[in-house]
């Protein structure tokens, strides 16, 4: 029976995949709060739970002392690849529903997008739309996490990510990553707070924003983007203008990752071509493991070395400095919608 447990076990999470742990944010800290006014709320209509948060570490693998917090859905692709990596990975519930309350006077205006995207991942009082408090941000969701799991899975060493006075996290060890919505929310947080490391798959984007230019509490040199030339980001220059904003032109050109090996000429900016049928959609999610990445003939992704350079490419190391391209059209608001 036991050899059969451990099988399934082995089954449901993925071959050499950690166990993924699961908790409920709602259970975790009696202070979080539903915001039915944004449809954030802790169970759906069929009672399902909304508020589900997910970790995994390998203890196996020798840890970087790095955690890696995702502001997007649970991907154990994704996770499995971290682990193996030696990085911890928690994936947080936070009231990031607020896209509908944004009125359309203001969506474009150049402000109201960073500040509400500030509010969410940082619990503070930024946007005159929202009301987030404190303990339903991203940062205060993560701290309680991580330390309910420093106690409930003490073999993780989950602990290590706690600051000395015990009362948030060790933001020096945390890289903060996301896919569309989530990368462009961590590199507005990482403009605000210091972190290791900022991986955006498919984006940042907020393309009518001023915040991508912005003075950087994070160095750009620690900065990484990775998407797909046919993702509507591109044809809308939106990733260039960021990028460029950003500084990111400062440590590096745009390199096409299948047309270059690693270490990809060192460069914060990387992007692809790989063939996804002509589906911009599929173009948008293909940059990170899941379902929509791109396989070669032995079924294998293409793009492995890629995600392991995002995560672990020394910072310190960095390409040349190029020009700005003056084809990416940084004010959107004078380019014909």
């Amino acid at each position: 029976m036991k050899h059969l447990l451990t099988c399934l076990l082995a089954l449901s999470v993925g071959l050499n995949a950690a166990p993924t742990i699961s908790k409920r944010a709602s259970e975790i800290d009696p202070r979080a709060k539903e915001h039915p006014e944004i449809d954030f709320v802790f169970t759906d209509k069929k009672g399902k739970p909304q508020d589900l948060q997910n970790a995994s570490v390998d203890p196996s693998v020798k840890s970087q002392g790095k955690l890696v917090i995702w502001l997007m859905g649970y991907s154990a692709p994704l996770f499995e690849r971290l682990n193996s990596y030696g990085l911890h990975a928690i994936q947080p519930h936070y009231a990031n529903k607020w896209f509908g309350l944004i009125p359309p006077a203001r969506l474009n205006d150049g402000k109201t997008l960073g500040d509400i995207r500030l509010e969410a991942s940082t619990g503070e009082d930024h946007s005159d739309l929202v009301s987030i408090p404190q303990p339903d941000g991203m940062m205060e969701r993560s701290f309680q996490f991580v330390q309910w799991l420093a106690k409930e899975h003490p073999e993780g060493k989950w602990g290590q990510f706690i600051t000395e006075d015990g009362k948030g996290l060790r933001w020096d060890k945390v890289i903060v990553s996301g896919a569309s919505h989530g990368a462009t929310t961590s590199a507005r947080f990482a403009k605000h707070q210091k972190v290791d490391r900022v991986v955006c798959f498919c984006g940042p984007r907020d393309n009518y924003e001023s915040w991508q230019s912005l003075p950087s509490a994070t160095p750009g040199n620690r900065i990484f983007g990775f998407s797909h030339v046919l993702d509507g980001g591109w044809s809308g220059d939106h990733y260039c203008r960021s990028w460029e904003m950003m500084g990111l032109n400062q440590f590096g050109p745009i390199v096409d990752v299948d047309i270059s090996a690693p270490p990809f000429q060192n460069t914060r900016r990387l992007i692809t071509n790989a063939d996804v049928k002509g589906d911009d959609k599929r173009a948008h999610s293909s940059v990170m493991p899941g379902g929509a990445a791109v396989k070669d003939k032995d079924g294998k992704y293409i793009h492995e070395a890629v995600w392991q350079y995002l995560f672990n490419h020394p910072v310190d190391q960095t390409g040349s400095p190029t020009p700005a391209d003056s084809d990416c059209v940084k004010d959107q608001q004078k380019k014909p919608r």
